[in-house]
């Protein structure tokens, strides 16, 4: 990646060449040059966002809106404190940087795209938090970026399978001092 040129986050377009997006990720891959347009165009079910820098797609996140039920919240006054229906949240549902651009800080430009969306979700139509289901290899950096493990039944969970990770909107708003 070039120093001096800027990154920048944005949605998806049409007319963008996903064909030679390469995460690593087999299924990350087919999504994003398969599926990502579809669900956002014409069935408008997600909106994915695109890291870019000199016009080529360094990474993306897709986004939807979901709902939790408070009795997967992580903590016992959380569950205490939400009404008896699913409470709105974001959904990461998914990300992915190309392998030449891995460790160059996009997963991470991403990341706080996402974050920003989810305070003006809460602020504009209300929001609790974001959810993500992190693939083993990335518990690590969502856990740093304070993301805790959703109370849901894990049985019958296979080694490698997603794990449900959440991060409170109000830890956040407090974090970037909103």
């Amino acid at each position: 990646m070039a120093a001096s040129a800027e990154l920048t986050v944005r949605p998806l377009r049409l007319e963008d060449d996903r064909g030679d997006f390469r995460c690593g990720e087999p299924e990350l891959d087919r999504f994003f040059e398969h599926y990502a347009g579809q669900s956002r165009f014409k069935l408008r079910l997600t909106v994915t966002y695109v890291a870019v820098l000199d016009d080529r797609i360094l990474g993306f996140a897709t986004v939807t809106g979901a709902t939790l039920d408070r009795t997967a919240m992580p903590t016992p006054k959380l569950r205490k404190r939400l009404p008896a229906y699913p409470v709105p949240v974001l959904r990461l549902a998914r990300l992915g940087v190309d392998q030449r651009a891995q460790g160059h800080g996009v997963g991470s430009a991403l990341t706080r795209h996402v974050l920003e969306l989810a305070l003006t979700q809460r602020d504009a139509i209300g929001g609790l938090g974001v959810v993500v289901d992190a693939k083993p290899a990335s518990v690590a950096f969502y856990a740093k970026l304070g993301f805790v493990d959703l109370d849901v039944p894990r049985e019958g969970q296979l080694v490698g399978d997603p794990r449900p990770m959440f991060l409170a909107l109000e830890v956040l708003a407090k974090a970037v001092g909103r």
